[in-house]
Protein backbone atom coordinates (compact mmCIF):
# COMPACT_ATOMS: atom_id res chain seq x y z
CA UNK A 1 0.00 0.00 0.00
CA UNK A 2 2.75 3.85 -1.39
CA UNK A 3 4.29 6.94 2.24
CA UNK A 4 4.28 4.67 1.02
CA UNK A 5 1.87 1.80 1.87
CA UNK A 6 1.12 1.76 5.60
CA UNK A 7 -0.08 1.25 2.06
CA UNK A 8 0.06 -1.68 0.62
CA UNK A 9 0.30 -5.06 3.16
CA UNK A 10 2.41 -6.97 1.33
CA UNK A 11 3.34 -10.78 1.96
CA UNK A 12 0.32 -12.53 2.73
CA UNK A 13 2.02 -15.07 5.22
CA UNK A 14 5.27 -11.98 6.50
CA UNK A 15 3.53 -11.51 10.09
CA UNK A 16 4.44 -15.54 10.66
CA UNK A 17 8.03 -14.52 10.30
CA UNK A 18 8.74 -11.02 11.50
CA UNK A 19 9.27 -11.96 14.64
CA UNK A 20 12.98 -12.83 13.96
CA UNK A 21 13.44 -9.23 11.99
CA UNK A 22 12.44 -6.51 14.18
CA UNK A 23 14.49 -5.99 17.46
CA UNK A 24 12.38 -4.30 20.38
CA UNK A 25 14.42 -3.13 23.44
CA UNK A 26 13.71 -4.79 26.50
CA UNK A 27 10.72 -2.88 28.27
CA UNK A 28 11.75 -1.99 32.06
CA UNK A 29 9.78 -2.59 34.53
CA UNK A 30 7.71 -0.25 37.16
CA UNK A 31 9.53 2.53 39.20
CA UNK A 32 8.75 2.90 42.32
CA UNK A 33 7.53 5.88 43.84
CA UNK A 34 9.72 7.73 45.74
CA UNK A 35 9.13 8.05 49.58
CA UNK A 36 6.30 10.68 50.16
CA UNK A 37 6.94 13.76 52.41
CA UNK A 38 6.05 13.48 55.95
CA UNK A 39 2.25 14.05 55.91
CA UNK A 40 2.26 14.34 52.44
CA UNK A 41 1.15 12.47 49.66
CA UNK A 42 3.83 9.91 47.40
CA UNK A 43 5.53 12.25 44.40
CA UNK A 44 4.73 11.01 41.49
CA UNK A 45 7.93 9.87 39.30
CA UNK A 46 8.36 11.50 35.61
CA UNK A 47 7.00 10.29 32.94
CA UNK A 48 9.39 7.97 30.74
CA UNK A 49 9.31 8.79 27.38
CA UNK A 50 9.58 5.24 25.52
CA UNK A 51 12.95 4.41 23.62
CA UNK A 52 12.75 5.13 19.35
CA UNK A 53 12.51 1.54 17.46
CA UNK A 54 15.98 0.40 16.37
CA UNK A 55 17.27 1.36 13.25
CA UNK A 56 20.27 -0.06 11.21
CA UNK A 57 22.48 1.62 12.95
CA UNK A 58 21.50 0.56 15.76
CA UNK A 59 21.07 -3.34 15.02
CA UNK A 60 24.66 -3.05 13.80
CA UNK A 61 26.51 -2.53 9.48
CA UNK A 62 29.51 -4.28 8.58
CA UNK A 63 31.56 -3.77 5.03
CA UNK A 64 30.33 -5.81 2.47
CA UNK A 65 32.85 -6.86 -0.52
CA UNK A 66 34.31 -4.78 -2.95
CA UNK A 67 31.85 -4.31 -5.11
CA UNK A 68 34.51 -4.76 -8.34
CA UNK A 69 34.76 -8.29 -7.40
CA UNK A 70 31.39 -9.41 -7.84
CA UNK A 71 29.27 -10.38 -11.35
CA UNK A 72 27.56 -6.65 -11.19
CA UNK A 73 27.07 -7.38 -15.38
CA UNK A 74 24.93 -9.96 -15.23
CA UNK A 75 22.58 -8.85 -12.19
CA UNK A 76 20.58 -6.19 -14.55
CA UNK A 77 23.00 -3.45 -13.49
CA UNK A 78 20.68 -1.19 -16.88
CA UNK A 79 17.83 -1.20 -15.08
CA UNK A 80 18.76 -0.40 -11.54
CA UNK A 81 20.70 2.04 -12.52
CA UNK A 82 17.60 3.82 -14.35
CA UNK A 83 15.56 3.43 -11.46
CA UNK A 84 18.08 5.04 -9.60
CA UNK A 85 17.97 8.29 -11.71
CA UNK A 86 14.51 8.14 -10.59
CA UNK A 87 14.92 7.84 -6.90
CA UNK A 88 17.94 11.01 -7.15
CA UNK A 89 14.91 13.66 -6.72
CA UNK A 90 13.68 12.09 -3.67
CA UNK A 91 16.86 10.77 -1.96
CA UNK A 92 18.68 14.49 -1.91
CA UNK A 93 15.55 15.87 0.20
CA UNK A 94 14.53 13.14 1.81
CA UNK A 95 15.43 12.58 5.82
CA UNK A 96 17.33 8.59 6.31
CA UNK A 97 15.47 6.95 9.09
CA UNK A 98 18.05 4.28 8.90
CA UNK A 99 20.58 6.98 10.02
CA UNK A 100 22.96 5.44 7.28
CA UNK A 101 23.00 8.55 5.45
CA UNK A 102 22.40 12.30 4.71
CA UNK A 103 20.87 13.59 1.43
CA UNK A 104 24.43 15.42 0.27
CA UNK A 105 25.77 12.02 0.58
CA UNK A 106 23.89 11.37 -2.41
CA UNK A 107 24.80 14.15 -4.50
CA UNK A 108 27.91 12.88 -6.37
CA UNK A 109 26.59 9.57 -7.44
CA UNK A 110 23.14 11.24 -8.32
CA UNK A 111 24.68 13.50 -10.25
CA UNK A 112 27.11 11.00 -12.03
CA UNK A 113 23.85 9.06 -12.33
CA UNK A 114 21.88 11.50 -14.57
CA UNK A 115 24.82 11.11 -17.92
CA UNK A 116 26.29 8.05 -17.20
CA UNK A 117 25.72 5.47 -20.00
CA UNK A 118 23.74 2.29 -19.87
CA UNK A 119 26.21 0.34 -20.98
CA UNK A 120 28.61 0.75 -18.22
CA UNK A 121 25.21 0.69 -15.55
CA UNK A 122 27.96 -1.90 -13.46
CA UNK A 123 30.81 0.69 -13.69
CA UNK A 124 28.29 3.46 -12.53
CA UNK A 125 27.93 0.89 -9.30
CA UNK A 126 31.74 -0.17 -8.85
CA UNK A 127 33.02 3.74 -9.38
CA UNK A 128 30.16 4.84 -6.84
CA UNK A 129 28.79 2.64 -4.27
CA UNK A 130 30.03 0.03 -1.20
CA UNK A 131 28.59 -2.55 -0.30
CA UNK A 132 26.99 -2.63 3.44
CA UNK A 133 25.77 -5.92 5.36
CA UNK A 134 22.77 -4.30 8.33
CA UNK A 135 22.64 -7.05 10.67
CA UNK A 136 23.76 -10.68 9.37
CA UNK A 137 22.25 -9.45 5.70
CA UNK A 138 20.42 -12.90 5.57
CA UNK A 139 17.17 -11.60 3.74
CA UNK A 140 13.31 -13.31 3.14
CA UNK A 141 11.92 -11.85 0.27
CA UNK A 142 8.04 -11.60 -1.11
CA UNK A 143 6.60 -9.98 -3.93
CA UNK A 144 3.43 -7.78 -4.75
CA UNK A 145 2.51 -6.42 -8.42
CA UNK A 146 -0.05 -4.67 -10.07
CA UNK A 147 -3.55 -6.24 -9.71
CA UNK A 148 -5.69 -5.65 -13.10
CA UNK A 149 -9.27 -6.49 -11.87
CA UNK A 150 -13.02 -5.64 -13.33
CA UNK A 151 -14.25 -2.11 -12.39
CA UNK A 152 -15.82 0.57 -13.56
CA UNK A 153 -16.33 4.37 -13.24
CA UNK A 154 -20.02 4.06 -12.36
CA UNK A 155 -22.11 1.59 -10.29
CA UNK A 156 -23.96 -0.83 -12.77
CA UNK A 157 -25.03 -4.11 -12.94
CA UNK A 158 -22.37 -6.63 -12.04
CA UNK A 159 -20.40 -3.89 -10.57
CA UNK A 160 -21.64 -2.92 -7.13
CA UNK A 161 -18.11 -3.03 -4.57
CA UNK A 162 -17.25 0.77 -3.82
CA UNK A 163 -13.25 1.53 -4.19
CA UNK A 164 -13.34 4.35 -2.07
CA UNK A 165 -11.08 7.70 -1.98
CA UNK A 166 -9.73 8.94 1.18
CA UNK A 167 -12.77 10.05 3.29
CA UNK A 168 -12.48 13.64 5.00
CA UNK A 169 -13.32 12.65 8.03
CA UNK A 170 -10.45 10.47 8.64
CA UNK A 171 -7.95 12.65 10.59
CA UNK A 172 -4.99 12.14 13.14
CA UNK A 173 -5.97 13.73 16.66
CA UNK A 174 -5.37 12.22 20.32
CA UNK A 175 -8.45 11.02 22.31
CA UNK A 176 -9.17 13.35 25.09
CA UNK A 177 -8.45 10.58 27.43
CA UNK A 178 -4.64 10.29 26.33
CA UNK A 179 -2.53 11.63 29.47
CA UNK A 180 -0.06 14.11 28.28
CA UNK A 181 3.13 12.45 28.66
CA UNK A 182 2.03 9.68 26.55
CA UNK A 183 1.60 11.63 23.83
CA UNK A 184 4.50 10.55 21.98
CA UNK A 185 5.13 10.95 18.11
CA UNK A 186 2.32 10.85 15.80
CA UNK A 187 -1.15 11.19 16.64
CA UNK A 188 -3.28 8.07 16.44
CA UNK A 189 -5.70 7.50 12.84
CA UNK A 190 -9.51 8.07 13.76
CA UNK A 191 -12.71 10.24 13.44
CA UNK A 192 -15.12 12.62 15.82
CA UNK A 193 -17.52 11.10 16.60
CA UNK A 194 -21.20 13.22 16.37
CA UNK A 195 -20.32 14.17 20.12
CA UNK A 196 -16.81 15.79 19.46
CA UNK A 197 -15.17 12.54 20.75
CA UNK A 198 -12.39 11.01 19.31
CA UNK A 199 -12.92 7.43 18.33
CA UNK A 200 -11.54 4.56 15.69
CA UNK A 201 -12.08 5.31 12.40
CA UNK A 202 -14.64 2.25 11.09
CA UNK A 203 -13.11 -0.81 10.11
CA UNK A 204 -13.45 -3.20 7.05
CA UNK A 205 -16.39 -4.82 8.52
CA UNK A 206 -18.55 -1.83 8.97
CA UNK A 207 -17.30 0.00 5.55
CA UNK A 208 -18.73 -2.93 3.59
CA UNK A 209 -21.65 -2.84 5.80
CA UNK A 210 -22.17 0.83 4.57
CA UNK A 211 -20.57 3.21 6.58
CA UNK A 212 -19.30 5.43 3.98
CA UNK A 213 -22.06 4.74 1.57
CA UNK A 214 -23.67 7.80 -0.21
CA UNK A 215 -20.91 10.39 0.66
CA UNK A 216 -19.80 10.57 -3.11
CA UNK A 217 -16.86 9.14 -1.87
CA UNK A 218 -16.71 6.04 -5.02
CA UNK A 219 -13.68 6.40 -7.22
CA UNK A 220 -14.94 3.47 -8.97
CA UNK A 221 -17.02 -0.27 -8.61
CA UNK A 222 -15.45 -3.39 -8.52
CA UNK A 223 -17.37 -6.89 -9.84
CA UNK A 224 -15.61 -8.86 -7.00
CA UNK A 225 -15.00 -7.84 -3.34
CA UNK A 226 -12.37 -10.67 -2.58
CA UNK A 227 -10.49 -9.14 -5.89
CA UNK A 228 -10.44 -5.99 -4.54
CA UNK A 229 -9.52 -7.15 -1.19
CA UNK A 230 -6.10 -8.46 -3.08
CA UNK A 231 -5.77 -5.00 -4.45
CA UNK A 232 -5.64 -3.39 -1.15
CA UNK A 233 -3.17 -5.89 -0.27
CA UNK A 234 -1.19 -4.92 -2.89
CA UNK A 235 -1.90 -1.14 -2.49
CA UNK A 236 -2.49 -0.21 -6.11
CA UNK A 237 -3.84 -1.66 -9.35
CA UNK A 238 -5.86 -0.74 -12.08
CA UNK A 239 -9.64 -1.05 -12.71
CA UNK A 240 -10.71 -2.77 -16.25
CA UNK A 241 -14.39 -1.92 -17.89
CA UNK A 242 -15.63 -4.22 -20.04
CA UNK A 243 -14.93 -1.76 -23.03
CA UNK A 244 -11.53 -1.96 -22.19
CA UNK A 245 -10.95 1.65 -20.39
CA UNK A 246 -8.92 1.26 -17.88
CA UNK A 247 -8.77 3.60 -14.07
CA UNK A 248 -5.70 3.01 -12.65
CA UNK A 249 -5.86 3.67 -8.80
CA UNK A 250 -2.94 4.17 -6.11
CA UNK A 251 -2.83 4.09 -2.35
CA UNK A 252 -4.14 7.43 -0.50
CA UNK A 253 -4.47 6.44 3.24
CA UNK A 254 -5.62 3.61 5.33
CA UNK A 255 -8.24 3.57 7.89
CA UNK A 256 -5.78 3.32 10.97
CA UNK A 257 -6.74 -0.62 12.27
CA UNK A 258 -3.46 -3.12 12.18
CA UNK A 259 -3.45 -5.10 9.29
CA UNK A 260 -3.80 -8.68 9.86
CA UNK A 261 -2.34 -11.26 7.19
CA UNK A 262 -5.30 -13.60 6.41
CA UNK A 263 -2.54 -16.61 5.22
CA UNK A 264 -1.28 -16.46 8.67
CA UNK A 265 -5.14 -16.88 10.23
CA UNK A 266 -5.65 -19.84 7.93
CA UNK A 267 -2.23 -21.53 8.67
CA UNK A 268 -3.22 -21.49 12.26
CA UNK A 269 -6.62 -22.96 11.95
CA UNK A 270 -4.44 -25.82 9.74
CA UNK A 271 -5.80 -24.92 6.57
CA UNK A 272 -2.69 -24.36 4.76
CA UNK A 273 -0.27 -27.28 3.97
CA UNK A 274 -0.54 -30.07 1.20
CA UNK A 275 -3.22 -32.47 2.96
CA UNK A 276 -6.45 -33.27 2.41
CA UNK A 277 -8.84 -30.03 2.74
CA UNK A 278 -5.45 -27.66 2.99
CA UNK A 279 -4.41 -24.86 0.60
CA UNK A 280 -1.21 -23.48 -0.92
CA UNK A 281 -0.31 -20.39 1.27
CA UNK A 282 0.43 -18.70 -1.79
CA UNK A 283 -1.90 -15.84 -2.73
CA UNK A 284 -3.27 -18.19 -4.95
CA UNK A 285 -4.05 -20.64 -2.19
CA UNK A 286 -5.83 -18.24 -0.13
CA UNK A 287 -7.91 -16.53 -3.35
CA UNK A 288 -9.14 -20.33 -3.78
CA UNK A 289 -10.46 -21.35 -0.60
CA UNK A 290 -11.89 -17.68 -0.40
CA UNK A 291 -14.46 -18.78 -3.95
CA UNK A 292 -15.09 -22.42 -2.20
CA UNK A 293 -16.59 -21.05 1.18
CA UNK A 294 -18.14 -17.95 0.39
CA UNK A 295 -19.34 -16.86 3.67
CA UNK A 296 -16.31 -18.08 5.66
CA UNK A 297 -13.85 -16.22 3.32
CA UNK A 298 -16.20 -13.21 3.87
CA UNK A 299 -15.78 -13.43 7.70
CA UNK A 300 -12.22 -14.64 6.87
CA UNK A 301 -11.15 -11.13 5.22
CA UNK A 302 -13.08 -8.98 7.89
CA UNK A 303 -10.83 -10.24 10.08
CA UNK A 304 -8.37 -7.70 8.40
CA UNK A 305 -10.04 -4.81 10.31
CA UNK A 306 -7.50 -2.44 8.21
CA UNK A 307 -9.06 -0.91 4.83
CA UNK A 308 -6.87 0.68 1.90
CA UNK A 309 -8.46 3.76 0.57
CA UNK A 310 -7.25 4.97 -2.98
CA UNK A 311 -6.90 7.88 -5.58
CA UNK A 312 -6.93 8.08 -9.40
CA UNK A 313 -3.41 7.78 -10.71
CA UNK A 314 -1.56 8.83 -14.07
CA UNK A 315 1.68 7.87 -15.64
CA UNK A 316 3.76 4.98 -16.50
CA UNK A 317 3.50 2.75 -13.67
CA UNK A 318 2.41 2.84 -9.80
CA UNK A 319 3.84 4.98 -7.63
CA UNK A 320 5.91 3.97 -4.45
CA UNK A 321 6.82 5.27 -0.89
CA UNK A 322 9.32 7.93 -2.94
CA UNK A 323 6.40 9.38 -5.08
CA UNK A 324 8.24 7.66 -8.01
CA UNK A 325 6.80 4.91 -10.35
CA UNK A 326 8.08 1.76 -9.28
CA UNK A 327 9.67 -0.57 -12.06
CA UNK A 328 8.88 -4.40 -12.51
CA UNK A 329 11.83 -6.68 -11.17
CA UNK A 330 13.95 -3.31 -10.20
CA UNK A 331 11.99 -2.03 -7.25
CA UNK A 332 11.98 -3.31 -3.97
CA UNK A 333 9.68 -2.37 -0.50
CA UNK A 334 11.62 -2.19 2.51
CA UNK A 335 11.75 -0.85 6.10
CA UNK A 336 13.23 2.52 6.03
CA UNK A 337 14.36 1.98 9.21
CA UNK A 338 16.72 -0.27 8.01
CA UNK A 339 17.16 0.94 4.60
CA UNK A 340 17.94 4.27 3.01
CA UNK A 341 14.69 4.37 0.47
CA UNK A 342 16.08 5.23 -2.89
CA UNK A 343 19.31 2.82 -2.12
CA UNK A 344 20.52 0.18 -4.44
CA UNK A 345 20.18 -3.43 -2.97
CA UNK A 346 22.13 -6.58 -4.08
CA UNK A 347 20.11 -9.88 -3.57
CA UNK A 348 22.30 -13.04 -3.90
CA UNK A 349 22.25 -16.79 -3.52
CA UNK A 350 18.48 -16.87 -3.05
CA UNK A 351 16.78 -20.05 -3.13
CA UNK A 352 14.24 -18.51 -6.12
CA UNK A 353 16.87 -17.38 -8.58
CA UNK A 354 13.89 -14.72 -9.57
CA UNK A 355 15.10 -12.49 -6.65
CA UNK A 356 18.91 -12.71 -7.63
CA UNK A 357 20.13 -8.94 -9.25
CA UNK A 358 20.32 -5.36 -8.33
CA UNK A 359 16.91 -3.53 -7.20
CA UNK A 360 16.39 -0.12 -5.78
CA UNK A 361 14.34 0.15 -2.87
CA UNK A 362 11.49 2.46 -3.06
CA UNK A 363 8.40 1.41 -1.76
CA UNK A 364 7.34 0.42 2.01
CA UNK A 365 5.00 -2.29 2.93
CA UNK A 366 3.07 -2.43 6.18
CA UNK A 367 4.17 -6.15 6.18
CA UNK A 368 7.45 -5.19 5.60
CA UNK A 369 9.33 -4.62 8.63
CA UNK A 370 13.42 -5.57 10.06
CA UNK A 371 16.54 -6.12 8.72
CA UNK A 372 16.65 -7.82 5.12
CA UNK A 373 13.11 -7.92 5.06
CA UNK A 374 11.74 -7.18 1.38
CA UNK A 375 9.08 -7.32 -1.12
CA UNK A 376 9.50 -7.25 -4.46
CA UNK A 377 7.42 -5.88 -7.05
CA UNK A 378 6.78 -7.64 -10.41
CA UNK A 379 4.42 -5.70 -12.50
CA UNK A 380 0.67 -6.18 -13.60
CA UNK A 381 -0.44 -9.18 -15.94
CA UNK A 382 -0.78 -12.79 -15.18
CA UNK A 383 2.94 -13.62 -14.97
CA UNK A 384 3.60 -11.14 -11.72
CA UNK A 385 0.60 -12.53 -9.93
CA UNK A 386 1.63 -15.69 -10.34
CA UNK A 387 5.49 -15.23 -9.15
CA UNK A 388 4.40 -12.61 -6.79
CA UNK A 389 1.99 -14.29 -5.31
CA UNK A 390 3.68 -17.37 -4.90
CA UNK A 391 6.94 -15.64 -3.65
CA UNK A 392 8.95 -16.32 -0.87
CA UNK A 393 12.79 -16.45 -0.49
CA UNK A 394 15.75 -16.74 1.36
CA UNK A 395 19.12 -15.02 0.56
CA UNK A 396 21.24 -12.39 1.13
CA UNK A 397 21.24 -8.81 1.34
CA UNK A 398 23.82 -6.30 0.98
CA UNK A 399 23.03 -2.66 0.88
CA UNK A 400 25.06 -0.08 -1.47
CA UNK A 401 25.92 3.01 0.16
CA UNK A 402 28.02 6.12 -1.30
CA UNK A 403 31.67 5.81 -0.52
CA UNK A 404 33.11 7.09 2.50
CA UNK A 405 29.45 6.23 4.39
CA UNK A 406 30.79 3.54 6.29
CA UNK A 407 34.09 5.03 7.22
CA UNK A 408 32.13 8.32 8.50
CA UNK A 409 29.66 5.89 10.37
CA UNK A 410 32.65 4.15 12.32
CA UNK A 411 34.15 7.87 13.10
CA UNK A 412 37.40 7.76 11.01
CA UNK A 413 35.53 10.10 8.36
CA UNK A 414 38.51 10.70 6.24
CA UNK A 415 37.16 12.87 3.17
CA UNK A 416 36.53 11.02 0.19
CA UNK A 417 37.48 12.76 -3.13
CA UNK A 418 34.93 11.87 -6.36
CA UNK A 419 36.17 9.21 -8.13
CA UNK A 420 37.20 10.19 -11.76
CA UNK A 421 36.16 7.69 -14.58
CA UNK A 422 39.07 6.69 -16.61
Amino acid sequence: MPQGRVKRCAGLLAPLLLAACTVIPPASGPRPLPPARPGGPAVAPPAVTPPPPPNAVALGVAPGPDLATLPLAGLRPAAALRTFQESCRALLVRTDQSGLTRPDDWRPACSAAATWPATDAAGFFVTWFEAARVSDGRSYVTGYYEPEIAGTRTAQPGFAVPVYRLPPDLVRAWPFETPFEQRVGQPPLGRFDPTGRFVPYYDRGQIEDGALAGQGLEIGWAADPAELFFLQVQGSGRLIGPDGTVIRIGFAGQNGHPYTGIGAVLRDRGLIGTGPGQYPGSMQGIMAYIREHPEDGKALMRLNRSYVFFREVTGDGPVGALNVPIRAQTSLAADPLMVPLGAPVLLSEGDRPEINGLWVAQDTGGAIKGANRFDSFWGAGPTARVIAGGMAARGNALIFLPKGTLARLAGTAPAVPAPRRK
